[in-house]
Order: C-alpha cells, then structure tokens, then sequence
C-alpha cells in the first residue's frame, strides 16, 4: 500500500477518452467495497509511475482514498505502451483509434513491422492494419468515431471512398439518419464508376433491414464483413476474410465464444 499522491500518471497511456458515467460508477463501487484489482506500478526514484489502472487511479482519487495497495513491477520504458496497451484490449476500453494511434506509436517504438508486432500482442495483422487505416479519415470523422457517434465499422466502410469532402459529407448522414454499415458499403459502391448495388434482384434468397442490422452487428464484432440471407424460414450467414491469416483470427474468436 502507498500514498496515492506519490503516483504519477504513466506517460504511455493510450486511452484519452474516459466515459464519465462508468468511472463514477467505479467511483461508488471503491467507496462500497474497496479496490478489488490493485494497479499496477514501477518505481522510479522517490515516486512511483502507473503502469496499468488508470481508471482504477482516477475513481481511487474521486473517492477521497489517501492510500491504496498496487502491484509493483520493474518495466522498462519501451514496454510501458505496449503493457498499457495490452490490458485495455482486454478490457476493451479503447476506442478504434485510441488503438491504431498506440499501435502506430509501438511500431514506431519496437521499429519491426506490422507481423512483428502482432505476434507481440497476440492479435492479427489484418486488425492491426485496419485499426491504423483510420488514422488517414478527416479529423472531423476521426471525432466522430472517438465520441462513439459513428462505429468502426462506419468508419472502416468510409475508407472505400478517396475524397476527403466525401467521406464526411458521408460520415454526417450516418449521424443524420441513422445509416448502416451495410447500406454505406451500397452506396459507396454505387457512387464509384461501374458500380453496382448489391442488394437482391430475383433471387429466392432475401435480407431484410432486420437481418441488415444483426449483420452490422456481428460484423462489428468479427471485425470483417458479415452478411445474413433468409430463404423460406431458413438461411445462411457469410463472413468474409482477406487471406489465411484473417481466416485462422475469425476462428479463434469463433473458437472463444463458445467457451
């Protein structure tokens, strides 16, 4: 246990957003029982510099605690992002570009490449690349996504269109009304030359704006693009991936679920 005034904030933290209501929510509940997963530290000199637990630190502080316990631990510099990094995916507390902006700032700090580091965090190269893709949307866009006003997936379906005027002109119909995923894919591929819409002609199988938007959904989820058809009270789901590798991440997350 140690005085919470003697820890400093770790200068590596890749979350900037943090959602007001869930911390004063940790806030009652340290009140109420406690911290029940002390943060994590290293010292450094005199002080004490957090590792993992901003939260756990910023509700400890609102909650008027003098001392709290924390798990102390050696940690070199250039590991700090990546230690930081690696607990918030797991928390999923990180925004899209919260994210690619912490796994641009790893490549940059470990100087490997984009396989290299994801085998470093146990993700896939295709999430990776994708989740960084988001850095190159307009600002305006990029605020969009980081207040949860349009998802990743809007975000990622954005990126098929070239011009900046475009992808926010885009971006505020989806706040306008409400699009999906799916029905910016239609557009985007309707406005580009030759291109057609996707949506069903004659066909017996059909997708209604229900299934469109269970199939938003699990695509959100997987990270890739999803497609639900029902035909006659039964149907099918197609989840398309980029190669092998992305292929062998779908199944592990698939895998995962079941347990």
């Amino acid at each position: 246990e140690i005085d919470i005034n003697l820890i400093d904030p770790n200068p590596r933290q890749p979350r900037t957003v943090f959602d007001e209501e869930a911390l004063q929510e940790l806030v009652a509940s340290i009140k109420e029982i406690g911290i029940l997963q002390p943060p994590v530290v290293r010292k450094v000199g005199s002080r004490y510099e957090l590792i993992m637990g901003e939260r756990r630190l910023r509700a400890s502080k609102l909650a008027g605690l003098k001392v709290i316990p924390v798990i102390i631990r050696q940690t070199p510099n250039n590991e700090l992002l990546r230690e930081a990094l690696i607990e918030n995916i797991h928390r999923s507390q990180l925004n899209a570009l919260e994210e690619g902006a912490a796994y641009s700032q790893l490549l940059n700090d470990f100087n490997c490449t984009q396989e290299e580091l994801a085998q470093k965090l146990g993700r896939s190269r295709t999430v990776i690349t994708n989740t960084m893709r988001l850095l190159n949307l307009p600002t305006s866009v990029q605020q969009k996504v980081a207040a949860g006003t349009i998802s990743a997936g809007h975000a990622r379906a954005l990126l098929g269109l070239s011009d900046q005027n475009a992808i926010e002109k885009l971006a505020n119909r989806i706040v306008a009304e409400g699009l999906s995923v799916r029905t910016i894919e239609e557009i985007i591929a309707i406005s580009k030359p030759g291109g057609k819409s996707k949506k069903n002609g004659s066909g017996s199988k059909k997708s209604s704006p229900e299934l469109k938007e269970l199939a938003d959904q699990v695509g959100d989820i997987l990270d890739t693009r999803v497609r639900i058809e029902s035909s006659g009270g039964k149907g099918e789901i197609i989840v398309e991936y980029s190669g092998a590798e992305d292929l062998q991440r779908l199944v592990k997350l698939i895998s995962s679920a079941r347990r």
